[in-house]
C-alpha cells in the first residue's frame, strides 16, 4: 500500500498550508484526504504568488493538530511516496514533532525512481517531467493537483521495465536511496571516502553551493541529509553532485576549507564579514625595573609579541611560559591584586618578594619573548598525509602563512628549501591565522 503525498508550505518556516494524500494499492486509488491547513504563521506574498494560497484562505482552516489523526490513519502501514520525498516527509514529521507525536514511515522518492527507471530527461522537476510524459497537472503548486499528477507518474514507474527490482532495492532497509537528495546519484555518494578532507556540494549547473570539512567525509556528508533544519533541506534539494579532496589531517582540512570558501563563496556557507576580536601579548617594564608579560585587546597595543583570538588562548600561553621559564604569575598578570604570588618556590624564584634581582628575572623574560616570537614567525608543522606513504606539512615564514603540501616518504629532503618545491601556495588571512594559532598554542603549551 502506498500514500502519495504533496504539501504546500509557508516557505522558510515550513509550516503546512495545504496537504493532499492519495492512498493507492498498486492498482487504484482507495482513499483520499485533502485539506487546507492553518499554518498558524504568516504566508509571505511570494508564496501566495506561487501557490495562490493566502492568509485569508487558511484563516478558518483546521490547524495541523486538528487533522493529525486523519494523517496518521491514512498513512498507517503504507509507504510514503512523494516527488522529492525528503522535503514532504520532513515537513510533515516536523508538524507532528511540534505536537509531541512521532511519525515514521518507509519512503520512496519519485524523482530518484524516475531517474533510475526512465533515464534521459533533462529535468526531473514535477512540472517538466509531467510535460515530457504527457501527464496533465490540474492545479500546479497546489497540493491536490501535484499529488494527483504524482499518482499518474507513480503508476508509470510501477509499470516500467525492471520496476520490481528497483523498488525492492529502494525499499531495502540498508539502502540510502530514501535518504539521499533527489538529484544526487547513489554511486556518487558511494564513492565518498571515510577519510579526512573537504567536500563540495554542487548544483545541476556544477556550481559549488557548499564547502565543508570533515574527519570522515562520507559520515559528515550523510549527516547533512539527515538534518531537518530548513537550510539543510534547501541545500539537499539543490545538490546534484558531491566531490572531495583528501587532506590527511584536520588542520590541513581546515586550511583547505577556508581557501575553498574564499575562492567559491558558496551561497550556503556563512562567510564572516567582521574581523574577529583579537588580543595581544605584550611586555612592559614597571618603575621597579621588572619586565611584565600581559595581554589586552589588540587595538592600541604597541609592538605585540603574539596575536591571539581569545582570552583563554592568552592565558594558556602565559601559564605555560610562566612555568617553562620560571616566571612570576603576578608579573605575568595571571594573579592580579596580590602583593606577592602564590607560586613562590614552585615556579617563581621570588622576584615578587625581593628574593631575586630584577636583572636575573628580566633575562628569563627576554628568553621567553624570544621563544614566543620564534614559534610564531617561522613554523613548519608536520601532519599526517593522505595515505601511509606520505606526510603533509604547513609552512609559516616571517609570521606569514605560505601554504601546505604533501611529500612522499621516498623523497630524500635535507632542508626546508627543498620542501618548498612541494608547497601548494595559499593566501594568508585573519581566519587562517586563527586556525594556525590554535595549533601553535597547543604546541607551545
Amino acid at each position: 500500500m502506498y500514500t502519495i503525498i504533496d504539501v504546500e508550505t509557508t516557505g522558510r518556516s515550513n509550516r503546512i498550508t495545504e496537504i493532499s494524500i492519495f492512498k493507492y494499492n498498486g492498482a487504484k486509488i482507495v482513499d483520499e484526504f485533502t485539506s487546507l491547513v492553518n499554518p498558524e504563521d504568516f504566508i509571505p506574498p511570494y508564496i501566495t504568488a506561487l501557490t495562490g494560497i493566502d492568509n485569508e484562505m487558511v484563516e478558518d482552516a483546521p490547524a495541523f493538530r486538528d487533522i493529525a489523526e486523519q494523517v496518521l490513519t491514512i498513512t498507517e502501514n503504507a509507504i510514503f511516496v512523494a516527488h522529492n520525498v525528503n522535503f514532504d516527509y520532513n515537513v510533515i514529521s516536523g508538524e507532528f514533532k511540534r505536537i509531541d507525536l512521532e511519525f515514521k514511515r518507509k519512503k520512496l522518492c519519485t524523482i530518484r525512481l524516475a531517474r533510475k527507471l526512465i533515464p534521459g530527461h533533462r529535468s526531473y522537476s514535477l512540472g517538466k517531467l509531467c510535460d515530457n510524459l504527457g501527464i496533465g497537472i490540474n492545479g500546479r503548486h497546489r497540493a491536490r493537483g501535484d499529488a494527483e499528477a504524482t499518482v499518474v507518474l507513480f503508476q508509470k514507474l510501477l509499470s516500467s521495465n525492471n520496476a520490481e527490482d528497483v523498488f525492492a532495492k529502494f525499499l531495502n532497509a540498508r539502502s540510502k536511496e530514501a535518504t539521499l537528495p533527489p538529484n544526487l546519484p547513489k554511486e556518487v555518494f558511494e564513492a565518498l571516502p571515510h577519510a579526512p578532507g573537504i567536500y563540495f556540494f554542487r548544483n545541476k549547473k556544477n556550481k559549488v553551493i557548499y564547502v565543508g570539512k570533515a574527519k570522515d567525509i562520507k559520515k559528515r556528508v550523510i549527516g547533512h541529509f539527515y538534518d531537518k533544519k530548513q537550510k539543510e533541506l534547501d541545500l539537499c534539494r539543490e545538490t546534484a553532485h558531491v566531490d572531495f579532496e583528501l587532506s590527511g589531517s584536520e588542520l590541513v582540512a581546515l586550511l583547505m576549507e577556508d581557501a575553498a570558501i574564499k575562492h567559491h563563496y558558496p551561497p550556503y556557507n556563512v562567510v564572516s564579514k567582521r574581523a574577529p576580536k583579537s588580543f595581544a601579548i605584550f611586555s612592559y617594564r614597571d618603575r621597579a625595573g621588572i619586565d611584565h608579560l600581559a595581554f589586552n585587546g589588540r587595538k592600541g597595543t604597541p609592538k605585540p609579541i603574539m596575536i591571539l583570538y581569545s582570552i583563554r588562548q592568552c592565558r594558556a600561553v602565559l601559564e605555560q611560559i610562566c612555568e617553562q621559564y620560571e616566571l612570576c604569575p603576578k608579573f605575568c598578570h595571571l594573579q592580579e591584586n596580590v602583593s606577592s604570588c602564590s607560586h613562590y618556590s614552585i615556579t617563581c624564584k621570588g622576584v615578587c618578594q625581593g628574593g631575586e634581582t630584577p636583572e636575573d628575572y628580566n633575562q628569563r623574560v627576554t628568553e621567553a619573548i624570544a621563544a614566543i616570537r620564534e614559534s610564531t614567525q617561522n613554523k613548519l608543522l608536520k601532519e599526517r598525509g593522505r595515505h601511509e606513504e606520505e606526510d603533509a606539512f604547513i609552512l609559516v615564514k616571517d609570521g606569514i602563512y605560505q601554504g601546505y603540501g604533501f611529500v612522499d616518504h621516498s623523497q630524500d629532503l635535507n632542508s626546508n628549501d627543498e620542501l618548498e618545491a612541494f608547497l601548494i601556495p595559499q593566501k594568508d588571512n585573519v581566519d587562517v591565522q586563527m586556525i594556525l594559532r590554535r595549533f601553535v598554542v597547543d604546541e607551545i603549551t
